[in-house]
């Protein structure tokens, strides 16, 4: 939602107001936002288009199989802190992986298939040997992403 914010030059809290939505983890992927009369038929700057990252963009260094869970930061007693200082309660569309630093270190860009290219940011409990949790906006969003190989 942030990105959205920018592209059109408004806040957050301007959308969430307009569009009648109190908690910002209402708005999933596919949820339809209002946009000010004043910005609804504005043209998104082409250099405020935000370019996806492809695995092309790359140098594959290394091929991995890993079975992928999916966490959030909207969970009781969850901090939104990774392990390497990012707060994902401020960073909600960023793409974060959690690791095992023995099998991929903290910092590496990471191309994980249904999800994009990732940091590896985080560690967790469980993430032990080829596993890897890959970070959403909400608990709905973790649940349908279920386990996968």
């Amino acid at each position: 939602m942030d990105e959205i914010a920018d592209l059109y030059d408004t806040s957050v809290y301007t959308l969430l107001e307009l569009n009648e939505v109190e908690d910002i983890e209402e708005v999933t992927e596919g949820f339809v936002l209002k946009l000010p009369d004043h910005i609804q038929n504005k043209k998104v700057p082409a250099e405020k288009e935000k370019k996806k990252e492809t695995i092309e963009d790359y140098e594959v260094v290394k091929t991995l199989t890993v079975e992928a869970s999916a966490f959030t930061a909207y969970c009781k007693g969850c901090s939104g802190k990774t392990a390497s200082g990012i707060d994902l309660k401020k960073n909600p569309d960023i793409k974060l992986i959690a690791v095992d630093p023995k099998v991929i270190p903290l910092g590496t860009k990471v191309w994980v298939e249904g999800y994009g290219v990732a940091v590896a940011g985080d560690t967790g409990g469980s993430i032990k040997g080829n596993r890897i949790d890959v970070f959403v906006k909400t608990k709905k969003i973790a649940l349908n992403w279920g386990r996968k190989n």
